[in-house]
């Protein structure tokens, strides 16, 4: 009997488990932690991290939530969960993921009040559901959709490059990045394929220089003796061997009486290659653009048949090039009449700072385009081009699903007065969960006030007071330059009804994941048998 009531061990051996409050503390430190640690990056006066990588001892300078993010080693459950939902939010929308672990950070801090409050989880979690039901629904009444009026539309856009570039390296110079990602984005004409916009990273010059070319640009250079200039170009794209002009069987060993057998070898390889030029010629072409080498003997051939040869475009670079020029990647050339050749209007090398490159201008895919981005050190250049991608993954989704919400905190002070409202009419503790999410709505303007060094306090009490007088009081947000609580139409801040929808949405849906946990379970780590 005495037997009976002694614990029972159904773990392996350094295996753990953590229960109840121990667990849900674990939780909201892990969670909690994310969230200080990024939240200073938050907005357009937010700091930078240097990340530093183990061994080589490459850095990184950002403050792109998602870049960070994934660069962090996190063994904590809940803190893998923020990751998680930072990382969906950039293949989503492609920005807001600093706001999206921010706001999902402070309502488990609210939600750890709540629970030392004696609240139930559950209670909580309801709570949560109710009040991102209706900030939703008051953020969906203030969207804006000007989508039938062109030179609004196009307006809207331009803000919300502004708006979303402001937070970056490249805050300095966004009106000229905006007009480029807006006048790139229209190119697409509706389509999210961002493909088809390449962005190329040359050292050298400022900021400024960078610019838009309306042609696609290849980081390679026209072999040696081909044209250097090709007009109405019927381009083949190949993904074939063209090094076999020397004997290369691997393995094996060749014995021969003389040299006169030796040359007839390599003469059979050489006539088996220039089989295989003829029958490329066969298609009619006039640039042959393969992934992988091109030695000089078919190189040679083609040359004097007029066709200019590009060798080793990177299999990226030949898929870019097949969605822009409209070609199919070929390997095998026995049928010239199944295959699909790329078309362009020019085709010619020209000079970016010292370095040459390959043009291709009035391509088949018409909406296809360059960015060039000019800069003194590679890490600016990486981190610029990290931003221009947050901003045209944002307007290529804006183009598609066209409503606009305001910026500088106002979205969210707005909702959090419809969460307050719902709390006051709601009986019961459930109210006080409410009233928590909306505390934590207006985290996102205090933290924003405080990464500009402003008195957060002053500033979110009277957008609160705005906010509640109605009128046009709802549309004002944090003016961060002059310091002071602005209508946000008068200077533009605009964001993606989209991004401020799966903020909200995804931050309440983790914390609500977070918050049912009452047990974790850590497996025995396995161990290494010596031999």
């Amino acid at each position: 009997m005495a037997a009976s009531l002694l614990p029972v061990k159904i773990f392996a051996d350094e295996a753990t488990e953590e229960r109840a409050e121990n667990a849900r503390l674990s939780s909201f430190v892990g969670a909690i932690a994310v969230g200080e640690m990024i939240k200073t990056t938050l907005g357009p006066k937010g700091m930078d991290k240097v990340l530093q990588s183990a061994r080589g001892g490459d850095i990184q300078v950002t403050n792109d939530g998602a870049t960070i993010l994934k660069s962090i080693p996190v063994d904590n459950p809940a803190a893998k969960v923020l990751i998680d939902i930072s990382k969906v939010q950039d293949d989503e929308v492609g920005d807001g993921t600093t706001s999206v672990c921010v706001l999902g950070a402070a309502l488990l801090e609210e939600a750890e009040q709540l629970t030392k409050q004696k609240l139930h989880p559950q209670t909580i979690c309801d709570g949560y559901r109710r009040a991102s039901a209706v900030a939703l629904k008051a953020l969906e009444d203030v969207a804006i959709d000007n989508s039938g009026d062109k030179i609004k539309f196009k307006k809207d856009l331009l803000n919300i490059a502004r708006t979303t570039l402001s937070s970056k390296v490249l805050a300095g110079d966004r009106e000229h990045f905006a007009s480029l990602a807006v006048e790139a984005v229209l190119r697409l004409q509706g389509s999210t394929e961002l493909e088809r916009i390449q962005i190329l990273k040359k050292p050298g010059g400022r900021l400024p220089d960078s610019y838009l070319d309306n042609g696609f640009l290849l980081d390679k250079k026209i072999a040696t003796n081909s044209p250097k200039s090709v007009t109405n170009a019927k381009i083949l794209i190949a993904n074939t061997p063209m090094d076999t002009d020397k004997v290369k069987v691997f393995g094996a060993r060749f014995r021969v009486d003389s040299t006169g057998k030796l040359a007839e070898l390599e003469r059979a390889e050489r006539e088996k290659m220039k089989a295989k030029v003829n029958k490329i010629k066969e298609f009619g072409i006039t640039c042959f653009i393969n992934r992988q080498l091109v030695y000089n003997w078919p190189e040679q051939l083609m040359s004097e048949a007029g066709i200019m040869v590009i060798e080793h475009a990177d299999f990226e670079g030949v898929e870019r090039l097949s969605l822009v020029t409209g070609g199919e990647i070929t390997s095998s050339f026995d049928h010239p009449e199944m295959a699909k050749l790329g078309e362009c209007e020019l085709i010619e090398e020209v000079m970016i700072g010292e370095d040459k490159l390959i043009r291709f201008s009035g391509p088949k895919a018409g909406q296809a385009c360059s960015i060039v981005l000019r800069g003194a050190t590679q890490q600016l250049l990486d981190e610029a081009e990290r931003s221009l991608h947050d901003a045209l993954c944002v307007l290529s989704q804006t183009v598609r699903s066209s409503r606009t919400v305001l910026g500088g905190g106002c979205s969210e002070s707005l909702m959090a007065n419809a969460v307050d409202n719902l709390a006051r009419e709601t009986p019961g503790k459930v109210s006080m969960a409410i009233e928590s999410f909306a505390k934590a709505l207006r985290q996102i303007p205090t933290i924003l006030a405080d990464n500009a060094g402003l008195d957060s306090s002053d500033l979110v009490s009277r957008l609160r007071a705005m906010h509640h007088s109605g009128g046009d009081g709802v549309y004002c947000g944090l003016d961060l330059d002059a310091g002071e609580v602005r209508d946000m139409r008068e200077i533009g801040v605009t964001e993606s009804y989209k991004l401020k929808r799966q903020v909200v949405a995804s931050a309440a849906e983790a914390a609500e994941m977070i918050l049912r946990v009452d047990d974790i379970l850590r497996a025995a780590p396995r161990k290494r048998d010596r031999h």
